[in-house]
């Protein structure tokens, strides 16, 4: 079971909310104590949080403090996990939690790649997961679904080039019927005479 009164007297002020939802304790803080954070949860003897499970970026447009930072924690001498939150202006700066957790460079890189979440500190900060060259951030709700630029092998040039996307709308085809409904002639061997008929 985790302690949180002994979490939340060891903390303190740098915990600004408790959320208790669906039996899972969330602890929210902010950018400039989650360092802070994170080593307490590690390092205390009750509380024991060694392994960082998954850090991820939440997209938010319409709030103020655009993105959250989720970060899952677990302590196996305890068999607790706990969730760890901060919110995030778009361009404002997270710090790494790198030289506490080493797996998290990954995972920083990762919420860089996709939202675009910058972390000051980290050893390597480049995208993961996306191509050179690529624009935006995919997992952003305001990111079109199609992506801005297509990728193709053009025979003539021998090598993949990139393209601004296109989708002329006079080849495009919509049926938006389902498989199911979209039959209307019957199936072969399936007529049945009308009634009356062959009797």
């Amino acid at each position: 079971m985790i302690d949180i009164e002994h979490i939340e007297a060891g903390l303190g002020a740098k915990i600004t909310e408790r959320i208790m939802a669906h039996g899972e304790t969330t602890l929210i803080t902010t950018p400039e104590h989650i360092y802070a954070v994170l080593k307490f949860l590690r390092d205390d003897a009750q509380c024991a949080f060694t392994q960082l499970i998954d850090l991820c970026g939440v997209d938010y447009p319409e709030r103020p403090a655009r993105f959250e930072v989720v970060y899952h924690v677990l302590s196996m001498v305890h068999n607790a996990r706990l969730r760890v939150k901060i919110a995030v202006p778009e361009g404002a700066l997270v710090p790494s939690i790198v030289g506490l957790f080493d797996v998290a460079n990954w995972l920083e890189r990762e919420a860089f790649d996709m939202y675009g979440i910058a972390f000051s500190g980290h050893p390597d900060l480049r995208r993961l997961l996306t191509d050179y060259g690529f624009e935006g951030h995919p997992l952003r709700k305001d990111f079109p679904l199609t992506g801005h630029v297509e990728v193709r092998y053009d025979p003539a040039q021998r090598r993949v080039v990139y393209e601004p996307v296109s989708l002329p709308q006079e080849f495009r085809t919509f049926d938006f019927e389902s498989p199911w409904e979209g039959i209307h002639s019957g199936i072969s061997g399936d007529h049945k005479p009308p009634q009356g008929e062959g009797e």
